[in-house]
């Protein structure tokens, strides 16, 4: 690497580090996230996704398709109650106009997490040693267009909603059993609650949790380096560099 770019990733380092302790001291105060935001990507752009209007709709289409090709019960509500307890961003990965990816990243409030319903005692835990608490929902990827790149891309995303712009400290999420080697390998998860039914989609759950400074530090180890060994989802993340360029786009460089 020469010394411009180690100096780039220096500079996105500390940049990174500096709107992490910015939120992270702003406690409660959740800033706005600019609804124009987009980022492009081989192809496929990743953006926030509006909370009504035909893009929205395509969004709960893809959900209820893609729950119900795995045999999930799309006659419960999918969709979050109105008004959600947390404050939610859902992420959109498209290519033109097609809506092949969604994810969403709720944050307690106060009000408490989705995630609350059947595993509040596991996740007040984490609350009890001063953890900022959020959740991931509502994964659904289309796989006639999914790609692991795709994937990475989406969940790098939420991941830096959650650290730098809410100034979170720990994620959890309820996942399909199936499911968990998946996100213990490729994330870093470990399994944090019991084999339950999630009411939303009638199906079992199990809670994961991960701290997102281990989020953090393999981000800036794996991310957008295609020569590492590692074989995590971390891989396909954006480099340090182009995290700290999204940063930027996002208005949260200190002054």
């Amino acid at each position: 690497m020469n010394s411009v770019a180690c100096h780039e990733e220096f500079r996105a380092t500390e940049m990174s580090h500096k709107a992490a302790h910015k939120h992270t001291k702003a406690g409660r105060n959740h800033p706005a996230i600019d609804p124009g935001f987009a980022v492009t990507r081989n192809g496929f752009h990743i953006r926030v996704s509006p909370s009504d209007g035909p893009v929205r709709r395509n969004v709960d289409q893809l959900i209820q398709r893609m729950y119900a090709s795995r045999g999930l019960s799309t006659s419960q509500p999918i969709a979050p109650p109105s008004p959600p307890p947390t404050l939610q961003t859902t992420l959109i990965a498209s290519q033109g106009d097609r809506v092949f990816g969604t994810l969403t990243v709720g944050v307690d409030t106060g009000a408490g997490l989705l995630a609350d319903t059947l595993y509040r005692p596991q996740i007040d835990v984490a609350r009890g040693q001063g953890a900022r608490v959020c959740e991931v929902t509502r994964l659904a990827m289309d796989p006639e267009l999914n790609s692991q790149e795709a994937l990475g891309a989406i969940f790098h995303l939420g991941f830096i909603i959650a650290r730098f712009i809410h100034g979170m400290t720990d994620l959890f999420a309820e996942v399909h059993p199936r499911h968990v080697p998946y996100y213990r390998r490729m994330l870093g998860y470990r399994v944090a609650g019991p084999n339950l039914i999630c009411p939303r989609v009638g199906a079992p759950a199990v809670l994961m949790h991960l701290p997102l400074s281990h989020a953090e530090q393999e981000t800036l180890r794996h991310g957008g380096n295609k020569h590492s060994r590692d074989r995590s989802l971390y891989q396909r993340f954006f480099s340090p560099v182009e995290q700290g360029q999204i940063l930027r786009q996002l208005n949260l460089e200190a002054a």
